[in-house]
């Protein structure tokens, strides 16, 4: 018998402002995995009376209801939004650059929070408390409207970069190994929005150094 679908909730988010942790953030990020462009994490700490309702994994909703939610969360909620740039994925590592923007992201918070919900099963370094939740972007309001916050900023962003660099389809593929980014990358070479040291991207260097 298959399991039920969880959805997330406050649960959370009320166990730590009982415990007088409040204000509660959540973060996530998004762009871990592409070749290409920042990695951009977001913090938002929801208002208790006025959440958004429809809050789920960004990677679940359709990109209308993201950019609603997103226009939604930002008149409601504070919203902090962090970044690790290209030059630091490839210097630090991608968990490590990750981590970075996450920090970068509460940091940016207004209001400085009590405690923070971070997705996944790594935390920054953070000035506050924080509990790890795995799949957090599906258990956690809090969650879930940074992980909608953070990949519709990121988004927007990539569609930016694909006017300056066209041909690898960015404002459709996010900078992720598609069929189209691949066929950018062998017409056109890396350039300077490409994470060097990934390896797709590191062989095809080499292989052009080689040849």
């Amino acid at each position: 018998m298959a399991k039920p679908k969880l959805e997330a909730d406050y649960t959370f988010e009320a166990a730590a402002a009982r415990r007088g942790l409040s204000p509660v953030c959540g973060i996530d990020e998004a762009g871990r995995g592409p070749w290409a462009g920042p990695v951009v994490a977001a913090a938002v700490i929801l208002p208790p009376n006025a959440i958004p309702s429809g809050l789920a994994d960004s990677k679940t909703l359709s990109k209308a209801r993201r950019e609603a939610l997103f226009t939604e969360l930002n008149q409601v909620a504070v919203v902090g939004i962090g970044r690790a740039e290209v030059a630091e994925i490839d210097r630090l590592n991608i968990l490590a650059a990750t981590m970075l923007a996450m920090a970068r992201a509460v940091a940016d918070l207004a209001e400085a929070p009590g405690h923070a919900l971070v997705d996944g099963n790594r935390a920054p370094d953070l000035p506050c408390g924080l509990e790890c939740l795995v799949k957090g972007d599906g258990r956690c309001l809090s969650i879930a409207a940074a992980s909608i916050v953070a990949k519709v900023t990121r988004d927007r962003e990539m569609a930016a970069l694909a006017e300056r660099f066209p041909g690898f389809g960015w404002e459709r593929n996010a900078g992720y190994g598609t069929a189209e980014h691949r066929a950018g990358l062998a017409r056109l070479g890396p350039n300077e929005m490409h994470r060097h040291s990934f390896a797709p991207i590191r062989k095809l260097l080499d292989s052009r150094l080689s040849g």
